[in-house]
């Protein structure tokens, strides 16, 4: 009985119980878990010591680094998990930021991240055809001058140098710190001087908006969440501004969720279609750029205050009663 007292008592307490959550997806190590979860390395090497004499996690050294995990016989905690709401918004973002650190370690445990540092980009890793894909992106774009860009999963900052000679301005926006260390490294050009990148969350953007155009290049399917990271992109974007999404068209290659950790197996046209019209966006005709995985592009315009368009997306809205 006192076996059981301990672990419950260990159990009971907010942050130990998203450690828990968290491990149960797969083990981490305590870097892992002070960037998904914003807390101090001091507190959560507190809590997870307290897990572990509890025998709730098991402990795994290799090498310089410690992982965490669920041990065997977790049925006990598998019990108590199972009676959290799915729905919880710390759950969710939790499982939001863990999606993000799996990526971001398939990613740089890749051959090709190793080897081509800065070259480095997951379409060349898969043997997907970058220029023609690049090509694509300039057809889409209207016009010699684009205004203000952000690019979301910048990774190492290609697609702000691609279009840094036809924007205003360009911010860069990533997780991965190893990523904007290379994109800085990119961008280390005078002729690129008016493009920054800085870390942010995709899914909490720390921007107010006002974005020409938004630019999304192989990300959402790494996406624990694909609709509340369109609805950002789309929050940002200032009237008339254009969101694009370069991904992979639906496939059936299992293997890549393992190896490159992909959270989506590609997207439809019917899919994408329904995503932009959640966020207000009117789809274009998408673009196909075919390889040995098909690259879809998909656009949309925010419509401006006053367009038809507008009208016709706000016209089941309420009247505010300060109108």
């Amino acid at each position: 009985m006192d076996v059981l007292l301990t672990a419950l008592r260990a159990v009971a307490e907010p942050t130990r119980l998203r450690l828990l959550a968290l491990a149960a997806r797969g083990a981490f190590c305590v870097m892992d878990f002070t960037e998904i979860l914003g807390q101090s390395q001091p507190r959560l090497s507190r809590h997870l010591k307290l897990l572990c004499d509890a025998g709730l996690l098991a402990r795994v050294r290799e090498g310089a680094n410690v992982w965490f995990g669920l041990p065997s016989d977790a049925g006990l905690i598998r019990d108590v998990l199972a009676r959290l709401p799915e729905d919880d918004p710390v759950l969710s973002a939790d499982r939001r930021g863990a999606a993000r650190v799996l990526a971001e370690r398939a990613r740089i445990a890749s051959e090709s991240f190793r080897r081509k540092g800065a070259d480095w980009d997951e379409m060349r890793a898969l043997d997907l055809p970058a220029a023609a894909v690049e090509a694509a992106v300039l057809r889409l774009l209207p016009g010699p001058r684009l205004g203000r860009m952000l690019d979301i999963g910048t990774g190492t900052g290609r697609m702000l140098e691609l279009l840094a000679p036809r924007i205003s301005a360009g911010l860069g926006v990533d997780a991965s710190r190893a990523m904007l260390a290379l994109a800085r490294a990119r961008l280390a050009k005078d002729t690129l001087a008016h493009c920054a990148v800085r870390q942010a969350d995709m899914y909490r953007l720390p921007l107010s908006g006002g974005y020409d155009l938004v630019l999304l290049q192989m990300v959402l399917h790494y996406a624990e969440d694909p609709d509340a990271a369109l609805a950002e992109a789309a929050r940002v974007l200032a009237p008339g501004g254009q969101l694009v999404v370069v991904d992979l068209a639906e496939h059936g290659r299992d293997d890549l969720t393992d190896r490159l950790a992909h959270r989506w197996p590609g997207f439809t046209d019917a899919a994408m279609q329904a995503a932009f019209d959640r966020v207000g966006l009117r789809l274009a005709a998408p673009l196909s750029v075919p390889g040995p995985l098909e690259v879809r592009l998909w656009s949309g315009v925010m419509p401006a205050p006053g367009s038809d368009a507008y009208r016709t997306e706000h016209a089941h809205e309420p009247v505010s009663e300060d109108a």
